[in-house]
């Protein structure tokens, strides 16, 4: 499970320590100060750069499983392009074939708008906004692109042509109430005849691996129609996909070979044999390995993982992150791992839904390498995997925070929508001395205790079966509930986390309910309804509490020269009606309550207040920083020996985000 988390520029900035071999001998690295992070912007999209702190303190062999691991995630890159939309690799190679051919002029209007909207494909991988999921609408006409193509013999045809313009599959992912989700999303998880009674009656029968231990069933393949009948077709090598996924396990091979322990290079292993043969039973074997693998400076997400973009909740959408440690920061916080037991011990939750022997969760800072897939342009800044359940239960997981992510978004970001959104003078200072900090905790809280936290009742099946199109939605909201609720406990000044808790929670929670009721709907057009999972559940959350709030008075809503704010009068009962809704949605997870997950989110999460929202959108239109923010990769050079042997790896920057998405297409395409 991933946290995109990126409230529009307030995030915390950690301290950037890394070492070479032993925490003991931990020592400052330094980080350029003139470095710059702002690459572009354009639409409502930054591109910027980040540095990886420490990379030339790796050993040499360090630094090789570094560069094999960014090469195995950059060479399923396509993938995701293609698991996006049916037609995105076709379009793409298009448009990028006029970008780099045209020989007209470079000024005119159309041009820019082509230019533009070739960038906001690149950003999505595909034609579908990377938030929204609704398809983007370029700002030229059907005819410039006949001209262009004809001008740069480019072949764009048909259908692939055609829904650039037009209406059809204008939505990527479709977790509406009351429509078929399947028919109504664009995603290519499904083949076109596919509907949402055909993935409920095939997953009824479907191999669901041993009792009380189920795989992720669907996660690697597509469902289509053949012959009359409803199939797998599975992501592997020999199989769909498989030209670019040799090439992933090409590199994994290498990568092996230069493993830090013995541990790590068997987890390689089982991730390889995966690829090759697509077994889920060995992805679990994997997963488990992967989870107890807790020893060395370098690690990795690789696979198919995520499912927020399968409206049913069962494919993986392709990923790569490569992680390199930052030793004093994960030192520091480690003390949440282990202390898991006391928080899970003091959950508002019923005794029934608690587990009472936590275990195995491991959290580490750690400065990002390179990313791929699913995690790149945009990126999260937490990770907490593995998704499956039982795994977690019986093995633990690994809860990771992107610490040199986080730090470019604050090195670019600023401080003037806070000073338009937030009430009064003492909000915007809480915020400013308190707020990167509890932003930290809130990702460590929500990664490390919250989605560790509770369990499923006895036979009740996965969220993914029995809350449906909600299932995401729901654990991104109770994940988020454990962080608030311990935000403002003074077991965090106990721990010697914070200074201040009384501070840091009021931050905290000033920040969420300005976000998830206010700032957040800068995001989306107006007259729309919310609909991706992370920016739903901070609505149905905010919202809710300020409704049960109401009688006391506990979030006010305050009109003030035309403008709408929310301000916390009484933090000690917001946290109260935190754990009380923390402990309806565990109890929604455990005993796998559609209905009521249906009526919280739909009664809470979805419909904006269209008024406010226009209102929102005016006060924005001051600011000229994009909302939203994503990066290009450092490029990873190799440098060798006459005899062709690695021995040095040094970091570059890519000078633009065309440069580097060009070249990704030049050296990473692998799918016909």
């Amino acid at each position: 499970m991933n946290l995109k988390h990126i409230l529009l520029g307030f995030l915390f900035v950690g301290l950037l320590w890394s070492c070479q071999e032993k925490v003991e001998e931990t020592q400052p690295v330094e980080v350029k100060a003139d470095f710059e992070y702002l690459v572009d912007q354009f639409a409502d999209i930054k591109i910027l750069r980040y540095q990886i702190p420490g990379f030339d303190e790796l050993t040499l062999k360090e630094k090789q499983l570094v560069y094999y691991m960014t090469q195995a995630g950059l060479a399923g890159r396509d993938i995701m392009w293609d698991q996006n939309y049916r037609h995105n690799l076709e379009i793409r190679d298009a448009l990028e074939n006029i970008f780099t051919t045209y020989t007209g002029d470079k000024t005119t209007k159309d041009w820019l708008a082509f230019e533009e909207y070739v960038k906001r494909v690149w950003f999505s991988n595909g034609i579908h906004h990377h938030y929204s999921n609704d398809k983007i609408k370029p700002d030229f006409k059907a005819d410039f692109l006949t001209y262009l193509l004809k001008e740069t013999d480019t072949q764009l045809e048909g259908e692939a042509f055609e829904v650039i313009f037009n209406d059809k599959d204008a939505k990527k992912v479709n977790k509406k109430k009351g429509v078929d989700n399947i028919a109504a999303s664009a995603i290519n998880f499904y083949g076109p005849t596919i509907t949402d009674a055909d993935v409920e009656a095939f997953y009824k029968t479907a191999y669901k691996g041993p009792k009380d231990r189920p795989i992720e069933a669907g996660l690697n393949s597509t469902l289509v129609r053949e012959n009359g009948k409803v199939v797998e077709k599975v992501w592997k090598s020999g199989g769909m996909y498989g030209s670019a996924i040799d090439e992933v396990i090409k590199w994994l091979e290498m990568a092996q070979a230069v493993a830090e322990n013995e541990k790590q290079a068997k987890t390689l292993g089982l991730l390889i044999e995966y690829y090759k043969t697509g077994d889920l039973n060995l992805w679990d074997e994997y997963c488990i390995s992967w989870a107890t693998s807790t020893e060395g400076n370098i690690d990795w997400i690789n696979g198919f993982i995520e499912v927020y973009k399968d409206p049913k909740g069962y494919r993986g959408s392709y990923e790569s992150i490569i992680q390199v440690k930052d030793f004093e920061m994960s030192k520091q916080m480690a003390v949440l791992s282990e202390n898991a037991q006391w928080f899970e011990d003091n959950a508002p939750l019923n005794d029934s839904h608690k587990k009472s022997d936590v275990v195995g969760i491991s959290y580490k800072t750690i400065n990002v390498a390179g990313e791929a897939g699913d995690a790149s342009p945009s990126t999260p800044i937490g990770v907490n995997l593995p998704n499956n359940n039982w795994i977690r239960q019986e093995h633990g997981s690994k809860s990771v925070s992107l610490g040199n992510i986080i730090d470019a978004y604050n090195n670019a970001g600023g401080s003037g929508r806070l000073k338009e959104f937030a009430y009064d003078e003492e909000e915007i200072a809480l915020e400013e001395k308190y707020g990167k900090l509890a932003d930290k905790l809130h990702t460590a809280l929500h990664e490390v205790i919250g989605h560790a936290s509770g369990v499923i009742n006895p036979g009740i099946g996965q969220p993914k079966e029995t809350l449906k199109n909600y299932a995401s939605t729901m654990e991104e909201g109770r994940a988020d509930l454990v962080g608030l609720y311990y935000l403002m406990d003074p077991k965090l000044q106990e721990l010697g986390l914070v200074d201040d808790w009384q501070a840091v929670g009021k931050a905290a929670y000033d920040g969420y309910i300005r976000n998830g009721l206010i700032s957040q709907l800068v995001r989306i057009e107006l007259g729309n309804d919310i609909e991706e999972d992370h920016m739903v559940n901070r609505q149905w959350v905010s919202a809710w509490v300020y409704e049960k709030g109401k009688a006391d008075n506990v979030i006010e809503k305050i009109e003030k020269d035309g403008k709408t704010y929310y301000n916390i009068n009484d933090y000690a009962k917001l946290r109260e009606l935190f754990g009380e809704l923390l402990r309806e949605a565990q109890r929604i997870k455990s005993e796998g309550d559609f209905k009521a997950a249906q009526d919280l989110v739909e009664g809470y999460g979805v419909k904006v207040d269209q008024a406010l929202h226009a209102q929102v959108l005016e006060r924005n239109q001051q600011f000229k920083s994009a909302p939203y923010s994503g990066f290009v990769n450092p490029v990873l050079v190799p440098e060798t020996n006459d005899a062709g042997e690695i021995v040095d790896v040094k970091v570059t920057q890519p000078e633009t985000f065309e440069q580097q998405m060009l070249d990704y297409a030049k050296r990473y395409s692998f799918l016909d």
